[in-house]
C-alpha cells in the first residue's frame, strides 16, 4: 500500500526522500511525488515509477532541508499526475501526503465547495488538506491544532504528514488504521510508513499508535493524542534489521532471493523454540495465554491471501496433532457476517506485515467480544503485534517481494510449533510422536537446500507453461492449501489465471476445463492419500491435460502419467507443505520472468493492504 517518507534536519532532503521512495516501492504503487521547502514550496508529482519522478525533478535541482514524499496506490481517482501526492491546499500554504481512505470526503468536499474551495484532483486527500486549511482559517489556530481538529471530524483510515509555509520548521503527522514510524537520528528526524527509508541513518524509532499525532521539529518530537491533545510518553524502540536485509544481495529480484532464504528463515523461526531431541516446544507467547489455549472450545484463524492459506495448513496441523476444532476465516469477511465469538474462543491472527487492515479490524472485534487473540506476524513493533494479547514472531526477516514466499513457510512453521505445543500440553501427542516430528523439522532446511538445486530444471519446465492462459492446481489433505497458494503465486506475478482445488473436487466442475492446453499442477507427495491422487491424475491424463507433478522421489505411478515431474525429498506428511511449496514458488517465479512481468511489484498489488 502507499508509502510515506519525510525528513527534517541539516542535510539536503531530496536525495533522502528519493532513496526512501525507492525502498518503499515494494509496497506497490502507481505514482510518486515529493514536496520540499526552502523559502518556497516546490512540489513534483509523476505517474509511473520513482525513476520518472527523478527525471522530472532532477531538471529543477530541488533543494531544501525539509521535505515529504509519497508512493501512491490508487484508491480515489485513477493513476495520473494530477492524482499523485503530495497535494496542496487552495492557498498553496499547506501540503500533505496521505495513506488510507477518508470515508466522509464527499460531505467534506461539498462543505468546502460551498465555501469557495476548488479541486484539481479526484482524491480524498486534496479534500483533507483543504479541510485542514479551512479549520485553521476558521479557528485561528496553528498547524498542529488545525490538523488535530480536522482529524477529529474525519471518518476513515489515515496516516498523514502535513507541512505549512507559515510554520516552515516542522512536520505534523497523525495516524489511524495506517502505520507510521518516526526515526530519531543525530539532530535529524525521519517519518516513514515503515523504517526502510531511513534504516541506514538511524535504528531508533517511535511507533505512532492509532489515534496519535506528533509534531516533528528540528529540536525534537512531541507525541500527543488526537482526541484530547494530551501528551504521550515516547517509547523509543531499537530496530534489529540492517540495510543488507532489504537489498537484493546479487539476486535479480527480491522474490528469488527470498525463496532462497527459506532454509535460514525456517531454522531461525524454530531456533530456541524446539528441542530437536525430545520435541518439547517452549514459546513464551503460548505460555502467556496457556490457560485460554488449553481450555479453548475452538480456535479461529484469521488471515488474508497467503496468510489465509497458512492458516488452512494450521487448521490441518492443530486438528491432527492437538484434536482442537479450528475454523479459518478471511479477515475481510469475518466481522461483516455477525460471527458468533466469545470468551471461550481463541483467535489466531496471521499477517506478514502486521498491518493488514481487515485482520486488524477482526482482532478488535474479537477482543470486544471477550476472545483471546494470539498474533503471528513478521514485523517487530507492527500494529498486530501491539494489538494482540500474545503472539509469536516469525523470524523470516524483511520480505520485500510483493508475492509472499519465505513469510508463508515461516508462518506454517509457527503453526507447526503451536500445534505440537497444544498436543503436548493436552496429552494428545505422545513423546515418541513429538520427537519424531522434531527430527523431521530439524531436517527441513537441508531438504529445502537440496530442492533449491533444482532451480535450473524448474526454469526449463517453466518454458513449457509460459504461453498458458489458465492453470489448475490440485492437492489433497495437507497439500490442498498448498494448491491454493501455488495458484495464487502464479496468478499474482505472471497474470496467468489459476485456480487451486482439492483433487477430488475436480470432478465436480473443473474437469470440464481440461484439455491439451491446460497445465494441471498436481501436488502428490507420499502419504495416506497418495493412491487416491494417482487416480485423480489418471482422470486428468484421460482428458489430455498436461500434468506437472510435485511428488516424492521414486514415485513411479505418478511419473508414468506426468509430462513434467519435480521430485522432492520425503518427510512427515504433516511437514510436507514446507517442501511442496518451494518448487511452486520457483515455477511461478520463472514463468513470470519469462513472460516479462515485474516480479517484485506486480500490477495492482500492494505488499501491505492497509485499507479495506
Amino acid at each position: 500500500m502507499c508509502g510515506i517518507v519525510g525528513y527534517i534536519g541539516p542535510r539536503e532532503a531530496y536525495p533522502i526522500l528519493v532513496q526512501g521512495l525507492k525502498r518503499l516501492e515494494y509496497r506497490g504503487y502507481d505514482s510518486s511525488g515529493v514536496a520540499l521547502y526552502n523559502g518556497r514550496l516546490d512540489v513534483f508529482r509523476k505517474v509511473g515509477k520513482v525513476s520518472a519522478l527523478e527525471a522530472l525533478a532532477d531538471a529543477e535541482r530541488p533543494h531544501g532541508t525539509l521535505g515529504i514524499g509519497h508512493t501512491r496506490w490508487a484508491t480515489h481517482g485513477e493513476p495520473s499526475d494530477r492524482n499523485a501526492h503530495p497535494h496542496t491546499s487552495n492557498s498553496g500554504r499547506l501540503v500533505i501526503v496521505h495513506n488510507g481512505i477518508i470515508e466522509n470526503y464527499a460531505q467534506l468536499k461539498a462543505l468546502l465547495a460551498n465555501k469557495g474551495y476548488s479541486f484539481s484532483s479526484d482524491t480524498d486527500t486534496e479534500v483533507l488538506v483543504n479541510f485542514i486549511e479551512y479549520i485553521q482559517n476558521e479557528e485561528k489556530v496553528n498547524l498542529q491544532q488545525a490538523v488535530r481538529l480536522a482529524l477529529n471530524e474525519v471518518v476513515g483510515a489515515y496516516a498523514i504528514v502535513v507541512m505549512s509555509t507559515d510554520e516552515p520548521d516542522q512536520m505534523v503527522v497523525g495516524r489511524l488504521g495506517s502505520p507510521l514510524v518516526l526515526g530519531l537520528g543525530d539532530n535529524e528526524f525521519f517519518v516513514g510508513s515503515d523504517a526502510t527509508p531511513f534504516i541506514d541513518s538511524t535504528k531508533k524509532v517511535i511507533y505512532l499508535e492509532d489515534g496519535e499525532m506528533a509534531v516533528v521539529q528540528r529540536s525534537g518530537v512531541v507525541v500527543r493524542k488526537i482526541a484530547n491533545d494530551m501528551p504521550v510518553d515516547n517509547v523509543i524502540h531499537q530496530l534489529q534489521i540492517d540495510l543488507a536485509a532489504i537489498e537484493k544481495g546479487g539476486f535479480d529480484h527480491f522474490m528469488i532471493k527470498e525463496i532462497f532464504e527459506q532454509p535460514k528463515s525456517i531454522l531461525d523461526t524454530v531456533r530456541g523454540r524446539l528441542n530437536f531431541k525430545t520435541g518439547e516446544v517452549k514459546m513464551a507467547g503460548l505460555d502467556a495465554i496457556s490457560d485460554k489455549l488449553l481450555n479453548a472450545q475452538r480456535i479461529i484463524v484469521i488471515g488474508c491471501g497467503t496468510s489465509w492459506h497458512a492458516g488452512l495448513v494450521g487448521e490441518y496441523l492443530i486438528e491432527d496433532l492437538a484434536r482442537v476444532p479450528v475454523e479459518v476465516e478471511y479477515g475481510s469477511e469475518f466481522r461483516y457476517r455477525n460471527p458468533i465469538i466469545g470468551p471461550n474462543d481463541v483467535v489466531i491472527a496471521v499477517s506478514q506485515s502486521g498491518e493488514t487492515a481487515d485482520t486488524l479490524a477482526a482482532i478488535k472485534m474479537a477482543k470486544a467480544n471477550g476472545a483471546t487473540v494470539f498474533g503471528i506476524c513478521n514485523v517487530v513493533g507492527s500494529s498486530i503485534a501491539r494489538e494482540t494479547h500474545a503472539g509469536a514472531y516469525t523470524h523470516a526477516g524483511p520480505e520485500i517481494g510483493v508475492a509472499s514466499t519465505k513469510a508463508f513457510t515461516a508462518q506454517v512453521t509457527v503453526f507447526t510449533l503451536l500445534a505440537m505445543w497444544l498436543g503436548q500440553h493436552k496429552g494428545v501427542m505422545s513423546a515418541e510422536r513429538s520427537a519424531e516430528l522434531a527430527r523431521e523439522l530439524e531436517a527441513i532446511p537441508a531438504k529445502i537446500e537440496s530442492m533449491l538445486k533444482l532451480d535450473g530444471q524448474i526454469r526449463e519446465i517453466a518454458k513449457t507453461m509460459v504461453d498458458a492462459t489458465n492453470a489448475l492446481f490440485l492437492g489433497r489433505g495437507y497439500n490442498f492449501p498448498v494448491a491454493l497458494e501455488g495458484a495464487l503465486k502464479l496468478k499474482e506475478i505472471s497474470y496467468i489465471h489459476a485456480e487451486g482445488y482439492p483433487a477430488a473436487e475436480m470432478k465436480h466442475g473443473p474437469i470440464a476445463l481440461i484439455d491439451e492446453h491446460m497445465p494441471v499442477v498436481v501436488i502428490a507427495p507420499f502419504g495416506e492419500l497418495y493412491e487416491k491422487l494417482v487416480s485423480n491424475v489418471q482422470e486428468v491424463k484421460a482428458r489430455k491435460g498436461r500434468i506437472y507433478a510435485i511428488t516424492g522421489e521414486n514415485s513411479d505411478a505418478i511419473a508414468a502419467v506426468s509430462d513434467e515431474l519435480i521430485a522432492i525429498p520425503s518427510t512427515d506428511e504433516a511437514l510436507s507443505p514446507l517442501l511442496t511449496t518451494v518448487p511452486l514458488q520457483l515455477l511461478s517465479y520463472h514463468v513470470a520472468v519469462l513472460r516479462g512481468c515485474n516480479v517484485d511489484q506486480p500490477r495492482n498489488l500492494a505488499k501491505s493492504v492497509t485499507v479495506e
